[in-house]
């Protein structure tokens, strides 16, 4: 098999059964169901009738910086990542669920690259909680920030330590438009009390929601921890995303949705290698790094007024295939650890993929 062919890179060309637009993210493509398909799951007992339902399905793409990346060898995606991921998030979900956090929008999981999901109104944040000082974080901090969404920071702290409390620091999801004090740009730092002055622009339906994201997104990093730690790795910080689903009694129960606690929304770090002082990355920051360290202008990945730059440099600069095959590694044994499973080996992803949802009769 040739390298080029060892990763599924496009997943928004499949002949599955849809309305509209594929939903074509950096890593996921969603085909929105038809309500006849939708109501048809329903009847089989998959979600509830009258609910909008999607076939998602991940790829083996890496996105960083806000770009994907290809290697010397002709590798866009990083193989066996998607069904690592997908393996990772779903033993999260129904940890959660178990443990009385929220449920989440997965209602089956036909093949380890697909998730037939319910469609959520999404809050419009990245639910971002830090139990260290690192990143984006760190770099503020370093050049004189004592303010970080509204937070006062401490004097005196070292990259990399352990802060005394968990931190929420959410960003915008999206442009949102017409909030005093926020940019209309995606990916901005905000504040709590900004979110509770307008809370329905960041598509809360209640204040009490503001609260219960919070405790949903503070509980669920301590679970997550707390088992990470069980299998020697430092859970440092992690992105959530909720949304809202209608529930029986025609209100709506807010979810976890998207990909959950995964090396690719999260940092893990060694443990032992940390407690003797050195910071080793087991997550997609190791391959951030990398970028990082090689590229020819690390700027340009870290300056947000440079993107035209960086979106024609992540379309020229070639990553060594090495990285990408580490990166692979990384990943399946994390999944591996984590959910006490082989990750499954995939043979022929699209083909694979189309016999799964078969079963459902949603491939056209």
């Amino acid at each position: 098999m040739s390298l080029e062919n060892l990763a599924i890179v496009k997943t928004n060309d499949l002949p599955i059964r849809h309305v509209g637009d594929v939903h074509n993210g950096k890593v996921r493509s969603v085909y929105w169901l038809s309500p006849e398909d939708s109501n048809r799951l329903a009847d089989k007992g998959i979600g509830r009738p009258n609910t909008d339902k999607g076939a998602m399905v991940i790829s083996d793409r890496i996105s960083a910086f806000e770009c994907k990346w290809q290697t010397e060898g002709g590798l866009q995606g990083v193989p066996g990542k998607g069904a690592s991921l997908n393996a990772i998030s779903k033993h999260w979900f129904d940890g959660f669920e178990e443990n009385g956090l929220a449920g989440n929008h997965i209602l089956a999981n036909p093949h380890p690259l697909v998730w037939i999901v319910e469609k959520a109104e999404p809050v419009m944040l990245e639910a971002i909680g830090r139990q260290y000082i690192t990143g984006s974080m760190w770099r503020a901090y370093d050049k004189g920030a004592r303010e970080f969404c509204g937070i006062q920071l401490p004097e005196g702290l070292k990259k990399d330590q352990r802060l005394d409390e968990l931190l929420i620091t959410p960003s915008t999801k999206g442009i949102l438009r017409g909030i005093p004090g926020i940019p209309e740009k995606d990916d901005v730092n905000v504040t709590r009390q900004q979110i509770l002055d307008n809370y329905q622009a960041f598509g809360f339906k209640s204040i009490e929601d503001v609260n219960l994201y919070e405790k949903l997104l503070t509980e669920g990093f301590q679970l997550i921890s707390r088992e990470l730690d069980t299998i020697g790795k430092v859970f440092v910080d992690t992105k959530y995303e909720f949304g809202y689903v209608p529930i029986n009694d025609g209100s709506f129960a807010l979810v976890y949705i998207d990909e959950l606690g995964t090396p690719d929304s999260s940092r893990y770090w060694d443990k032992e290698l940390y407690e003797k002082g050195t910071t080793v990355e087991e997550s997609k920051e190791a391959f951030r790094q990398d970028l990082l360290d090689n590229v020819p202008d690390r700027d340009i990945l870290l300056n947000k007024n440079r993107m035209d730059e960086r979106v024609e440099l992540a379309a020229t600069y070639k990553v060594p295939d090495k990285v990408f095959m580490d990166t692979s590694d990384l990943y399946k044994g994390l999944a591996e650890k984590i959910t006490g499973k082989p990750v499954p080996e995939i043979e022929n992803a699209k083909e694979e993929i189309l016999e799964s949802l078969a079963q459902y009769n949603l491939v056209a």
